[in-house]
């Protein structure tokens, strides 16, 4: 099941959060760099984001969940993308990212992932993004900037 999370419930908030420190702590390892944002964030950062956020649940426990943006009207910008480790590679990600088609379709979406980040890399070049710019966020540790 997948549906909207409301982060002023303190008890969800606190899931997220640790899927989003459990996620980003794969991440920060896939990519040599533990200077990822969201792997910094508290509970007060996670709970007054502005961003728009859907849950995945596996039964009633949230397993992953996908944030996004609208920096205009035609598009839509993945802010985050996260599945508790213990729940990886199920499909949880792309069942996300396929709701989040569905609910809010535009002519453009973005997202970025650390490059070395293999998986997340794969997963959207397997749904159409395609590569259009690679930043250095840090000595050695480059973002790719994907689009679809």
């Amino acid at each position: 099941m997948i549906s909207p999370l409301d982060l002023s419930d303190r008890t969800l908030a606190e899931r997220l959060l640790a899927i989003q420190h459990a996620a980003y702590a794969i991440e920060a390892e896939l990519i040599g760099f533990d200077g990822i944002p969201p792997l910094q964030e508290d509970l007060a950062g996670l709970m007054s984001s502005t961003e728009h956020w859907l849950g995945r649940y596996d039964g009633d426990v949230l397993v992953g969940a996908v944030a996004y943006e609208f920096p205009d009207d035609d598009t839509v910008e993945i802010s985050r993308l996260i599945v508790d480790p213990a729940y990886a590679r199920r499909g949880h990600g792309r069942a996300l990212l396929d709701h989040l088609d569905q609910q809010e379709p535009r002519p453009a979406s973005l997202v970025s992932t650390g490059s070395a980040n293999t998986p997340a890399v794969n997963l959207y070049k397997s749904r159409g993004y395609h590569e259009i710019a690679r930043i250095e966020v840090a000595l050695g540790v480059e973002v790719t900037q994907f689009e679809r």
